[in-house]
């Protein structure tokens, strides 16, 4: 589908991906609830403006849970959509509030160390290389550990959570063909596998305290167990990696920024924020359905319309910021919907932006001088729905 005669740049495609600004300003001005077909073949609206993304993101009357317009279930993927992110009230309070004791702030607090000594360790790796690929040696390995020592699964595994999570995040398969669906399937075994060995010798780890709330009746099913723990080691490392890649990415396009950080590192807190706001590495947000009809940003909604907020077009909106196209490390604080908004707010959020800081922090600080390696328009950008990042990061260290 077009979008508009003077600009051909289909919605969804690799052009796209690569730079979906100026179609998301024609949308914006031209048709900001935008009817469109997204990839998997679904017809739905795509939400643009800030206001209105802000609205759906907040309003009850869009609700995450299909079933209850549709009845039944995705049996093929409901394993990983009986989670919060996946429900509406009662059970999302139910299901957030059992995976909120991991995210408190005295929590989050307390790993303040631990991240610090991960980081470290993955920067003292680079020491005798000139060039890195930072999203390989970095910006994954960071987030993956800290979410895997969280859940009490061994970090060691990293590579197949990551390969799951590609796989499950883009919809593509990976590598010797193995599709989509096999992935998924190796993933539910490999959690039933570790579920049943905490089950046995249950530790000081969420997943033990998970499975204690699930054997304790009527809190938390098995299949609600598989979700929320496929739900937290998937988005409980892809969104840092990408808001580690992306940040990075940004300064080095602005290198008297990143200078200015190296100099003011008290300023790389409103970066991370501008770095959000400016190229955030939630691209859209999940699936909502309109439970009634109604009225809707100038467009007639119905009953069981699938709505989908384009959280960066609303993070441009000239309406809401000063200068959206330009990055400024300096901007006040704003409301950006990199995290969404409302009750489904991303309950890692904090986590990741502690992550991010203490990872930015330490790359300026080892590694002042760094450059992109490459010409910018040879970077891969990760397909699919939901992401926004780059495969990968090449840079020149400058040590």
């Amino acid at each position: 589908m077009d979008l508009h005669d003077k600009d051909k740049t289909q919605l969804f495609s690799p052009e796209f991906t690569r730079n979906p600004y100026p179609a998301y300003e024609r949308l914006r001005e031209e048709d900001p609830v935008h009817q469109v077909r997204f990839p998997d073949g679904q017809l739905g609206w795509l939400v643009t403006r800030y206001t209105d993304a802000e609205a759906v993101l907040k309003d009850p009357r869009f609700i995450k849970d299909f079933s209850k317009l549709f009845g039944g279930s995705m049996d093929e993927m409901s394993v990983f959509t009986q989670n919060m992110l996946f429900s509406d009230p009662p059970d999302h309070k139910r299901l957030r509030g059992l995976a909120q004791k991991a995210f408190t702030p005295k929590m989050i607090d307390s790993m303040k160390p631990r991240i610090q000594e991960i980081t470290d360790e993955l920067l003292d790796g680079f020491e005798g290389k000139s060039n890195v690929n930072l999203i390989d040696e970095f910006a994954f390995p960071l987030p993956i550990i800290v979410i895997c020592e969280i859940l009490g699964v061994p970090s060691q595994d990293r590579d197949k959570f990551r390969t799951w999570s590609n796989s499950l995040i883009e919809g593509t398969s990976g590598e010797a063909g193995v599709s989509v669906y096999e992935h998924m399937n190796e993933f539910v075994r490999y959690l039933g596998e570790w579920f049943q060995k905490v089950r046995q010798q249950p530790g000081d780890d969420l997943i033990s305290r998970l499975i204690e709330a699930e054997e304790a009746g009527d809190r938390l099913t098995e299949k609600e167990l598989y979700g929320l723990v496929s739900l937290l080691i998937i988005a409980g490392h892809e969104t840092t990696v990408n808001l580690i890649g992306n940040t990075v990415l940004t300064l080095l396009k602005h290198p008297e920024q990143q200078h200015e950080l190296c100099v003011q590192p008290e300023l790389i807190g409103p970066a991370i924020e501008e770095s959000l706001r400016l190229n955030g590495p939630v691209e859209f947000s999940t699936s909502r359905w309109a439970a009634e009809d109604m009225e809707f940003g100038g467009k007639t909604i119905h009953r069981g319309d699938l709505v989908i907020v384009a959280l960066n077009a609303a993070n441009h909106d000239p309406e809401q910021f000063d200068n959206p196209e330009l990055f400024d490390i300096h901007r006040e604080k704003s409301a950006h919907l990199a995290f969404g908004k409302g009750i489904h707010f991303c309950l890692g959020a904090p986590l990741a932006r502690l992550e991010g800081h203490t990872a930015i922090d330490g790359l300026l600080k080892r590694f002042p001088g760094m450059a992109l390696a490459v010409p910018e328009n040879e970077l891969e950008w990760r397909p699919g729905m939901i992401v926004r990042g780059v495969r990968e990061l090449p840079v020149t260290l400058g040590n």
